[in-house]
């Protein structure tokens, strides 16, 4: 086995005239599958070019700045403890190795041959059954090693119970793209939610010019978008990155005329996807359905009026009076604590029945019979499992409220309902979706920290997803489990009614979990904003976010002037007491002083879904892009 004759056989097209210049090397090493930092690989370059006279790197050179991105130190380390002779590791060395070190309990040659198979570049090693350091760092460095467990990047979870059996991702003023004073709004913000898994999206509706009901921040100077392009990108959009149902959460505050328009829009654009009648006809309900009954199906969430089978009977009979006296709260979910009794319009429809729709048109203007404020029952009929109603109170909700209403309750007063009725507030989520959303107060669409409301498990904890910080990194991090599908189950004690879990009284619900992990090292970190070369002082904070007893921090020591290689070799333990609601964040910063820092990076994800041995963790920016290839690697073990 020879290693540079292999090297050699890779580069030499490249090479015909012994060296390339920085174009060149890239090109190399992204035929090589070599993931680099330019600024890293700028400084490596320079710094060898210094070296010598020339302008060009040979290929001594590619070979040196190929080994400082590539031979890791710490994974050599790993390799030599394995290895026979230093040169390979056999298939039952490299077996030994998966059940020691990675915990695969279940491997054994046959698995460890799969893996050279995979992995290991050089012809003749692999015939021999036999893996390479080279084929052993494309295995260490192979999504096979991510810290995050291979079965949770799918569907794995049961997904036949009812809707609000799941946490359910979810956006707050989705329509938005920066603060919810002047900024802009955009089709944008819907976009980048669906693309990001988010299952329920928040539409502010408001009366338009020109009978177009438009889509803004009320009473500010957000820019306004229309209503119908909203609903045109949704439909495009909506099951790019999911199958499992939408929520259009309405913020209705359109004329009974415009909100005709809206449901127009809804029923022509969103077609068959458009949940416009009960499944099966059902009218009579003891349970929401599951998510997979609902596949691909788009719910309205919005006040309504009467029961689900009066709509039925309406849909089947077009000849409904003008108006009708109907008692129900106000239309504006995030309003409700404060909305008042008021009439509900219902007048004759302008929409065809289902199978008969043949126009985008819509209906034409009329003068409106009654104020805003009401509900036109064109709309009020394409509500069906997600009914917006007022929260009044727990004890009411258990003598009165139906399965398919929901609520929505602002963070403020969710907040005083944890602290004080924890107990009734987990079992009101038991039975009924519960949707928290941000204070008006937060004019720069600023989060809250959704950990305290899924603790008692509220299903829709709506966040502004434009804007960065710790609240969107957990959000990201917990609907990274089950494929990302945008649904995660909830732990079964926050399922069952008569639950006496609280947040505050955990024992005797869940199993404990030992956590250690080693802190081994970091690679092609992003300098440092200050830095001109390719330095950084790094630290490294772990955290754990759950209930009150499982938070925790611990942070690292730093490393002077070294973004490239940095290493910790430092252990670090938690005792955590509910696993199933642990979040684990890795936060990488830069110590600019003793007292001001700069982020790097950082990556979170649920503590059941951490795989244990040696593992690598992938680093995000402040955007939630991947940092490509900045990582740190750690081992993991827990019991």
């Amino acid at each position: 086995m020879d290693e540079d004759r292999w090297f050699w056989s890779v580069i030499q097209d490249d090479f015909k005239n012994g060296q390339v210049d920085l174009e060149g090397c890239i090109k190399v090493l992204r035929k090589m599958q070599v993931y680099f930092d330019q600024t890293h690989l700028k400084h490596l370059v320079k710094e060898r070019l210094h070296r010598r006279v020339g302008l060009f790197i040979n290929v001594d050179d590619f070979k040196a700045i190929y080994r400082a991105l590539v031979h890791r130190t710490e994974f050599h380390d790993i390799f030599l403890s394995y290895s026979t002779d230093g040169k390979v590791i056999p298939d039952t060395q490299l077996a030994k190795f998966l059940i020691k070190e990675q915990f695969l309990r279940n491997s054994n040659e046959t698995t460890a041959f799969e893996i050279i198979a995979k992995y290991e570049p050089i012809d003749e090693v692999r015939k021999k059954k036999q893996m390479s350091f080279e084929g052993f760092i494309r295995y260490m460095n192979s999504e096979e090693c991510s810290i995050f467990k291979s079965e949770h990047k799918t569907v794995y979870q049961d997904m036949d119970q009812p809707l609000c059996d799941y946490f359910i991702s979810s956006s707050h003023n989705t329509y938005l793209v920066s603060d919810q004073l002047m900024g802009p709004s955009d089709l944008w913000g819907y976009i980048s939610a669906l693309l990001k898994g988010c299952r329920c999206l928040e539409i502010d509706c408001w009366d338009g010019p020109r009978n177009e009901p438009v889509v803004y921040h009320g009473h500010t100077l957000t820019s306004q978008i229309q209503f119908r392009s909203v609903i045109t990108v949704i439909e495009k959009y909506a099951f790019s990155s999911s199958a499992y149902p939408i929520v259009l959460s309405l913020e209705n505050h359109c004329s009974t005329q415009q909100q005709k328009v809206m449901a127009h829009y809804l029923k022509d654009i969103l077609g068959d996807k458009l949940l416009f009648s009960p499944l099966g006809g059902e009218t009579e309900m003891t349970q929401l359905p599951s998510p997979e009954a609902l596949k691909f199906k788009v719910l309205v969430k919005n006040k309504k009026v009467g029961t689900i089978e009066e709509g039925m009977l309406r849909t089947d009979d077009d000849t409904a009076a003008e108006t009708e006296d109907v008692s129900e709260s106000g239309m504006s979910d995030e309003d409700e604590e404060s909305d008042e009794t008021i009439p509900i319009y219902k007048g004759r429809s302008h929409s065809k029945r289902r199978g008969d729709q043949r126009t985008a048109t819509p209906p034409p203007p009329k003068k409106s019979r009654v104020e805003k404020g009401q509900i036109a029952i064109e709309l009020s009929d394409l509500v069906i499992y997600t009914k917006s109603s007022k929260f009044v109170s727990f004890d009411h909700s258990l003598e009165n409220q139906k399965c398919y209403e929901n609520n929505s309750i602002g963070e403020s007063k969710a907040r005083k309902l944890v602290n004080r009725s924890a107990k009734q507030f987990i079992s009101h989520t038991t039975r009924f979706i519960t949707r928290i959303y941000p204070s008006g107060r937060r004019m720069t669409s600023s989060n809250y920290n959704p950990q305290e409301f899924w603790n008692v498990g509220c299903q829709m904890v709506a966040l502004n997803f434009q804007t960065q910080g710790i609240p969107m990194e957990l959000q990201h991090g917990k609907f990274l489990d089950n494929g990302g599908c945008g649904y995660v189950l909830k732990p079964e004690f926050l399922r069952d009614p008569n639950t006496t879990f609280t947040p505050q009284n955990v024992g005797g619900h869940s199993k404990p979990m030992s956590l250690s992990i080693k802190l081994i090292s970091g690679h092609q970190l992003p300098p440092s904003t200050k830095s001109k070369t390719n330095k950084a002082d790094p630290f490294v904070q772990i955290e754990i976010h759950g209930v009150p007893e499982d938070q925790g921090r611990r942070k690292s020591s730093v490393v002077k002037s070294n973004a490239l290689n940095p290493k910790w070799n430092e252990t670090f333990s938690f005792n955590i007491q509910v696993p199933e609601l642990a979040m684990i964040r890795f936060c990488v910063e830069d110590e600019l002083s003793v007292l001001n820092h700069e982020f790097l990076g950082q990556y979170t994800l649920p503590v059941l879904s951490l795989n244990t041995g040696y593992r690598n963790v992938p680093l995000l920016g402040k955007d939630g892009a991947r940092l490509e290839s900045a990582s740190l690697f750690v081992h993991v073990w827990y019991y």
